[in-house]
């Protein structure tokens, strides 16, 4: 080699293997290179057994999947770009033209835009079910229903399900069932373990998560993963996501990497004061109800202790209230925009509080009988001095009257 391009390009030093370190490498590659042409027609990498293309996977994606697949108690893991992104997967992968997917009427709100989008334009119909009331889903499962959507808790009013019940109707009856596992993370119950110890063995089917959450807990990085236990479905899933393209970058993945070993602490943390914060404000008068699995009077109060009340569980980070009825939903604005250290923002999980008002009203078929009329806000608890949330509360609610 002569030329200086060529050399630099074909240098021939490579680096002694052994490096060990505690943050994992990041590999980044569109192209992978082969030793010779049997090789490249022999490597398989489905199995995760070798290396093909960046897009398939790299050590970085690899170590991410597996250590996913540990903390959620699944055996096969992919990750795709968001969390949104792993719920209209598991769909792609799982419905075809005639199915029909039931969805729990409190489900993450684009999980229900996407059925009532793509899906019923591609022939896959869908009905919305109280959650709260197994015997609703069991009388709403048809012949054509191939997979049914789970949530615990429920997205924004935070309702805690009798998941067992529901996982078992659902096996009845020859269902699917898919958990959006996001506010759990893996941490609060263990979605293909449901009742450990002996009892019966019964768990989801597919286990999708907003990466972007827990996982990650900074607030920087969009990813989502799609986990499950049965081989051939996860071949159906990893095919499927193969022939969608998807992927997610290195550092992206890095990101995720060096994140999870502090989950169990940051969940019990955020756990811890957001608990002490929605107790607190049961003692409002401004609130005729405080959201939050954990306190006696939520809804599925009992079903949350009976599946996540123990040392190695939890409650996540949110909890919501309802402002009393003679509150408009100007005053409601005026209480959020007076918060200090709530920000206005979606998503959860991170460092930093969050506030967002919602309603209600545009977000469910009817107004659920366990939710108290009123104008509803959800909190997400970072990490900051409960105290000091505390004292933001406060002010924001005299700044409204």
């Amino acid at each position: 080699m002569t030329e200086l391009s060529t050399s630099l390009i074909h240098h021939p030093y490579e680096a002694p293997t052994g490096f060990s370190a505690p943050q994992h490498a990041v590999h980044k590659a569109s192209t992978v290179f082969f030793p010779t042409v049997a090789a490249m027609r022999s490597r398989e990498w489905k199995d995760k057994s070798a290396y093909t293309y960046g897009l398939h996977g790299t050590p970085t994606t690899y170590a991410l999947e597996e250590r996913l697949c540990t903390l959620e108690g699944g055996a096969q893991c992919v990750l795709v770009p968001s969390g949104l992104a792993a719920v209209a997967l598991v769909a792609l992968a799982v419905l075809k033209t005639g199915d029909e997917v039931l969805i729990p009427d409190n489900a993450y709100g684009p999980n229900k835009t996407l059925a009532e989008g793509e899906l019923r334009a591609w022939g896959i119909s869908h009905r919305y079910y109280n959650a709260m009331d197994p015997k609703d889903l069991e009388a709403k499962l048809s012949p054509a229903t191939r997979m049914v959507w789970v949530e615990a808790a429920g997205s924004v009013t935070l309702e805690f399900p009798d998941l067992p019940s529901l996982v078992r109707i659902c096996k009845q009856h020859g269902a699917l069932v898919a958990l959006d596992n996001t506010w759990g993370a893996g941490i609060a119950f263990k979605p293909f373990d449901l009742l450990p110890g002996g009892q019966e063995s019964l768990g989801v089917d597919i286990s999708a998560q907003a990466l972007t959450k827990y996982p990650s807990g900074g607030g920087d990085v969009l990813m989502g993963s799609v986990i499950t236990r049965d081989p051939a479905l996860h071949l159906k899933i990893k095919l499927c996501h193969m022939r969608l393209g998807l992927s997610v970058g290195a550092n992206d993945a890095e990101m995720v990497l060096r994140s999870l070993p502090s989950i169990a602490l940051r969940y019990r943390a955020h756990d811890e004061a957001t608990r002490a914060l929605a107790t607190w404000c049961q003692s409002q008068a401004a609130f005729v109800q405080v959201l939050h699995p954990a306190l006696k009077d939520s809804p599925g109060h009992g079903n949350w202790q009976t599946l996540c009340d123990r040392p190695d569980g939890g409650a996540a980070c949110l909890f919501s209230v309802v402002f009393a009825p003679h509150f408009s939903q100007d005053q409601v604005d005026a209480f959020c925009d007076a918060l200090r250290l709530f920000k206005l923002g979606y998503s959860w999980a991170g460092p930093i509080s969050l506030v967002v008002p919602y309603d209600l009203h545009t977000m469910r078929s009817v107004w659920p009988p366990e939710i108290a009329k009123g104008t509803l806000v959800r909190f997400s608890v970072g990490l900051e001095a409960v105290a000091d949330l505390q004292a933001d509360i406060e002010q924001a609610l005299k700044a409204m009257v």
